[in-house]
C-alpha cells in the first residue's frame, strides 16, 4: 500500500492505524463469556441477563485493542524497532507517516479515556472489583509494548488478557460467579488467539533477535514453534469437551471446523517458513479465531 496516497492524519489513516483485522481478538473472548453467561442465566431466574452490560463490556474490549495497536505504533516507531526497509508485518502509521506522532499520542489519550469512561459503568453490574480489573488491562496495555514483550511474556499476557480475564469477567459482570466450565473456555480462548501472536513474532524472529527482543519464538526456536502454534489448536478444542460435560455438545463439535482451518494454516506456515509471505498465515489465524469464537457461541446457544 502507498504512503503517498494516504493524507496524515486523515479518517483512512486512523482506520490502518487501528488495525481492525485484530478486533476479532478483542471480540472473541467477549462473545464467548457473554454466551456461556445468556445459556447458563436460565437457572438464576428471569432477566438475570443485562444487554447493556453485554453491550459495555465489547466496547470495552473493542476499545482497548485499538488504544494497544496505538500504543504499540507509537512506542515502536519511538523506540526504533519498526524500520520499514526490513519490516515483513503489515505497513505501521506512524512509520509510513499516515499519522503524526503528536497526533498519536491524543489517541491514545483519548482512546485510554475512552475505555475508562465505557468500562466505569460495569462498576454497577460487577462491583467495586470491576476498577481494579479495569487498571490493570489498561497498566498491562502500556507495559506489553514497553517491557514485557522484550522479555517474552507477551504470550502469558494473551492467555491472560484475551482469554482468562475478558472471558471470565464478561462471565462475572453477568452472573457473580466464575464456573469451572468458564475458567476452562477462558484458557481454551486464550490459547487460540494466542496462535495469532506465536505466529507474528514467528515471522519477526530474525529482526526481534537482532533488537534484542526475547520472544518466545526466539527463545525455543523454530520448530519448537511449529509445534507449539499447532498443539494449542488440538489443546484448545480439546478443552471444550468441558462444554460435552456439561450438556453442551455441539460447542464441543463445531469447533472442530476451526480445528480443520488451524491446521491448514499450520502446514502452510511450515511450508513458507520465513519472509513477508507469513502475513497470509496472520490474516488466516485472525479468520481462524473468528471461526472459534462463531462456532463455540453457536455450540452453546442452539441447545
Amino acid at each position: 500500500m502507498s504512503d503517498i496516497a494516504i493524507k496524515q492524519n486523515s479518517l483512512r489513516a486512523w482506520i490502518l492505524a487501528a488495525r481492525p483485522k485484530t478486533l476479532s481478538g478483542a471480540a472473541v473472548p467477549v462473545l464467548i463469556g457473554l454466551s456461556l453467561a445468556y445459556t447458563d442465566a436460565s437457572t438464576y431466574g428471569e432477566n438475570v441477563f443485562s444487554w447493556t452490560a453485554a453491550v459495555l463490556c465489547m466496547l470495552f474490549a473493542l476499545i482497548m485493542q485499538i488504544d494497544a495497536n496505538f500504543i504499540n505504533d507509537f512506542f515502536d516507531y519511538t523506540r526504533g524497532n519498526d524500520d520499514a526497509a526490513t519490516r515483513l508485518g503489515p505497513l505501521r502509521a506512524c512509520t509510513q507517516g499516515w499519522v503524526s506522532t503528536d497526533a498519536m499520542k491524543r489517541a491514545i489519550a483519548s482512546t485510554t479515556c475512552a475505555a475508562c469512561v465505557i468500562g466505569l459503568p460495569l462498576v454497577y453490574y460487577g462491583g467495586l472489583e470491576m476498577i481494579l480489573i479495569g487498571a490493570l488491562c489498561v497498566v498491562f496495555c502500556f507495559l506489553y509494548t514497553t517491557h514485557l514483550s522484550y522479555l517474552g511474556l507477551g504470550d502469558v499476557l494473551v492467555l491472560l488478557f484475551f482469554g482468562i480475564v475478558p472471558v471470565c469477567i464478561t462471565y462475572y459482570v453477568q452472573l457473580h460467579t466464575i464456573t469451572p466450565e468458564v475458567f476452562i473456555a477462558s484458557v481454551a480462548c486464550g490459547l487460540v488467539i494466542d496462535a495469532l501472536l506465536i505466529v507474528n513474532n514467528y515471522r519477526d524472529r530474525d529482526n526481534d533477535r537482532r533488537d534484542s527482543k526475547m520472544t518466545l519464538v526466539v527463545r525455543i526456536g523454530e520448530q519448537a514453534t511449529e509445534s507449539l502454534y499447532l498443539g494449542i489448536g488440538i489443546a484448545a478444542c480439546l478443552m471444550g469437551v468441558t462444554f460435552w460435560m456439561n450438556g453442551h455438545i455441539l460447542a464441543f463439535i463445531l469447533p472442530f471446523v476451526y480445528l480443520l482451518l488451524h491446521v491448514y494454516t499450520w502446514l502452510k506456515m511450515k511450508r513458507i517458513h520465513h519472509g513477508k509471505q507469513l502475513n497470509e498465515c496472520l490474516a488466516e489465524t485472525a479468520r481462524n479465531i473468528l471461526v472459534y469464537g462463531l462456532t463455540v457461541a453457536a455450540g452453546l446457544l442452539l441447545l
